[in-house]
């Protein structure tokens, strides 16, 4: 008597089910007041919800970035916006719509789309430059400094044989986290070498950093230089 040997059909229903395509998807940009991205960011979550575009919206993307300043010798963190005055809006390609963007712009604190009334839609080399920094931050786990120091700025050591004293920086090495230091004893220059720890910007020199960094006047100029900017930092 000959036996078969059957494969028995080990598949469930639900694997047999075909699966829906999933949909492509188109990021927008707002510009938001500086310093209310976090509120427009829930406004936008909550009107969402509300309106019942939870399947149109997919997210409201905030990026994080972790910093740190050297506050009395200790590391104070914090997070930041890692494009000041900006919240993203992912879109399920095609539906835009006029109720949605309506919903969108009267959003308190928020300003207009990228694009004003026809909202311009992110390059997907944008989009994945953007995810893709967000992911190598999260992955590394590393956070930098709220407050570069610069070549050439005048510091103040806090900590070691020549705390109290001011210095100028002669080069930055971000990765060690280490400066080289030329300080003044008995009239003379002395290089030395500091970790990030052992010194503190003076606040004085932060303005005149920034007073000294050129940055388009006109309104229109300044939101243009600001969002295409930011991809090269």
């Amino acid at each position: 008597m000959e036996t078969t040997n059957q494969v028995a059909n080990t598949a469930t229903p639900e694997d047999q089910i075909p699966q829906a395509p999933q949909k492509e998807t188109k990021w927008y940009v707002l510009r938001v007041i500086s310093g209310k991205e976090r509120k427009v960011k829930e406004y936008l979550d909550k009107e969402i919800s509300r309106g019942g575009w939870s399947e149109i919206v997919k997210q409201v993307f905030l990026p994080i970035e972790k910093v740190y300043k050297v506050q009395n010798g200790k590391k104070v963190m914090r997070e930041r916006n890692y494009y000041p005055g900006y919240v993203m809006v992912e879109v399920v390609d095609g539906k835009l719509g006029d109720d949605l963007k309506d919903a969108v712009k009267n959003t308190p604190s928020v300003i207009h789309f990228l694009g004003k009334e026809n909202p311009i839609a992110l390059r997907k080399t944008e989009v994945n430059k953007m995810l893709g920094k967000m992911d190598e931050m999260a992955e590394s786990g590393g956070m930098s400094m709220s407050e570069p120091f610069i070549i050439g700025e005048t510091i103040k050591i806090i900590e070691g044989p020549f705390n109290d004293f001011n210095g100028i920086i002669e080069e930055v090495n971000d990765e060690k986290k280490k400066l080289k230091v030329t300080v003044k004893i008995f009239g003379r220059s002395t290089p030395v070498e500091l970790n990030y720890m052992q010194v503190e910007k003076i606040a004085w020199h932060i303005k005149q950093y920034h007073n000294r960094t050129n940055f388009p006047v006109n309104k229109k100029q300044r939101d243009a230089a600001e969002w295409s900017a930011s991809f090269y930092l």
